[in-house]
């Protein structure tokens, strides 16, 4: 009597399933891991435990509000990551259709000359055949042009929490600047340098103060990050900057002097769309930019 063979045991991964658990620890939870991927969250998590069986580790430490890798899955995080950068990188050189075409980027303009430089240079490079269309303006100009279909991607200032639309990919402390020589008045009107309504800041500003009682009036007005600039250094007043942007010859006032700015979030919203050039730049701003809030 003959015994059926034994099934094969597999030893191959599913590269879909790496790229579910890279992406789960990059975001930082299912539900971003889900937003990122286009998937459902229940998809993703199965997809998570059919890994970890596969495996044969819990690659999460899971409760109803923490998402922490295990000490299998921080040893298997750089290899997944090396593992996917060779396969695109493979599928990227032998592809038959090199990416090509436009690509409409919207961004905050202080955003753009400070963190995107870098980041669209390394996929300009990457991607030689396809051009891209960077506009700057404010975060309310930008999300209704965006709504009448002008852009394929936006970079949008938020409120923490307010919007569920788009992937978090940065948060700003923000911070009150002036110049070196400015002492803001203890009395009367605080004298205010913004940017054209609508503004996230321009908005943050004055309610903070309003909620503080402080005085303030608009003492300069600015459509441009340089003109803004000008005017703080030339002492016309205060100006609200995310911290990481402040540039040198320029101080930050302690909290003791002005109210609590708290933070805001930069989000990036991809159109609807089935063109790869734009979901490629979609996951490599992605990539590039996104931090965890501390």
């Amino acid at each position: 009597m003959h015994r059926p063979p034994a099934p094969p045991i597999q030893t191959q991964l599913d590269l879909d399933l790496v790229r579910t658990f890279v992406t789960i620890a990059e975001v930082g939870g299912m539900t971003r891991a889900s937003e990122r991927l286009l998937r459902s969250q229940s998809a993703i998590s199965l997809q998570l435990k059919r890994l970890e069986a596969r495996i044969g580790h819990r690659l999460f430490d899971r409760t109803p509000r923490s998402l922490r890798l295990t000490l299998e899955g921080e040893r298997l995080l750089p290899e997944a990551r090396a593992l996917l950068a060779l396969h695109d990188s493979i599928l990227q050189r032998n592809t038959d259709s090199p990416v090509e075409g436009v690509i409409r980027l919207g961004t905050p303009e202080d955003f753009a000359t400070t963190h995107l430089p870098l980041v669209l240079s390394r996929f300009a490079r990457s991607h030689p055949r396809l051009t891209l269309e960077v506009t700057c303006d404010l975060t309310l100009n930008l999300l209704e042009r965006f709504r009448e279909g002008e852009f394929d991607l936006v970079l949008a200032k938020r409120e923490i929490g307010r919007i569920a639309d788009g992937v978090r990919v940065w948060r700003e402390p923000l911070v009150w600047v002036a110049a070196e020589d400015f002492i803001p008045p203890e009395e009367g009107r605080l004298p205010l340098v913004v940017s054209p309504a609508p503004c996230v800041y321009r908005k943050r500003a004055t309610e903070s103060l309003e909620r503080a009682g402080r005085d303030w009036r608009i003492a300069y007005t600015c459509g441009s990050l340089a003109g803004t600039l000008a005017a703080v250094k030339a002492a016309l007043g205060v100006a609200v900057l995310p911290k990481e942007m402040v540039p040198s010859g320029f101080r930050i006032l302690p909290d003791s002097t002005l109210p609590d700015l708290r933070d805001t979030e930069i989000a990036l919203l991809t159109a609807p769309t089935h063109n790869r050039a734009v979901h490629r730049l979609a996951e490599h701003i992605v990539r590039s930019l996104e931090r965890r809030p501390a």
